[in-house]
């Protein structure tokens, strides 16, 4: 009976962290994908694309889904870690980096798989990311820092504070 219920214990508590997985997963495309939408729907208007088509929208939230699991990979990989000495700005800066060259170096292997999906070489299709162009390559890199950073300020916070705390002072207190 006794091993039974901590099969149980164990049972409930893999399903309620699949459960808060699925949630971080789903909030952080939300984040991600309004961003892509933004960017996609900038670069539409940019190229005076009438109408805009529709469908730069999908891939945009079929980016953010992607880009997503890669964020939540490298925080599996690399947790966050908050040093209250330091600050959470000053202990997070070093591992912003780390997340932007991990998320990067998960697109390079997304482009290298797309290309072997679509029949290409698999290092010719990542040598092709960013059109294969070092400074598109960097503007995206300041582009994809600049979405990180502040989702990785708020886990911070919520780390630092706790998620009822951090929601509190965000949004309001629930009383």
């Amino acid at each position: 009976m006794q091993n039974n219920n901590a099969t149980q214990a164990n049972h409930r508590s893999l399903k309620e962290k699949l459960k808060e997985e699925a949630k971080n997963a789903f909030a952080l495309t939300l984040y991600f994908g309004a961003w892509f939408c933004a960017i996609a729907f900038l670069a539409a208007t940019a190229l005076e694309e009438r109408p805009i088509p529709l469908s730069i929208f999908g891939f945009a939230l079929i980016k953010a889904g992607i880009s997503a699991k890669f964020m939540l990979i490298a925080q599996a990989a690399y947790p966050i870690k908050i040093n209250k000495e330091y600050g959470i700005v000053n202990s997070l800066l070093f591992e912003s980096f780390v997340y932007l060259v991990f998320v990067l170096a998960l697109n390079f292997l997304e482009a290298g798989v797309d290309g072997l999906i679509h029949g290409k070489e698999f290092i010719a299709s990542m040598k092709a990311f960013g059109n294969g162009e070092p400074l598109r390559i960097f503007a995206m890199s300041i582009l994809y820092w600049l979405i990180v950073w502040p989702y990785l300020i708020f886990m911070g916070v919520n780390q630092a504070l706790g998620n009822t705390e951090t929601l509190a002072i965000l949004f309001g207190s629930k009383k």
